[in-house]
């Protein structure tokens, strides 16, 4: 079941390609809120948690600047590197909490 649930998650990251500012910003909720019930429920550790809070971290920063850049949007090709990157993100929020560590 988790099998599946990861991989819904991971076709719907890569059928989107022309992301929305809206879809980007659920996106890093969810993937926070993601976060916040491994560290709850003990399945993420302080390192993990520290290293996934700080590579979020830099995506938002990245999507900043990139908007700042470009008048407050983001070209297709910046959506897609960024749609890449909350892939790999999401990934690695799973390898985390599915890993044998426990805080």
């Amino acid at each position: 079941m988790k099998r599946f649930a990861f991989m819904t998650v991971m076709a719907a990251g890569l059928a989107a390609t022309g992301l929305t500012a809206q879809e980007i910003k659920e996106r890093q909720e969810n993937q926070q809120d993601r976060i916040a019930q491994g560290v709850k429920s003990g399945q993420l550790t302080a390192g993990e948690t520290a290293r996934l809070e700080a590579k979020e971290a830099r995506l938002n920063r990245e999507i900043r600047r990139d908007r700042r850049q470009n008048g407050g949007y983001l070209t297709n090709k910046e959506k897609r590197q960024i749609n890449r990157q909350q892939n790999r993100l999401s990934r690695q929020i799973y390898r985390d909490k599915h890993n044998a560590r426990h805080r």
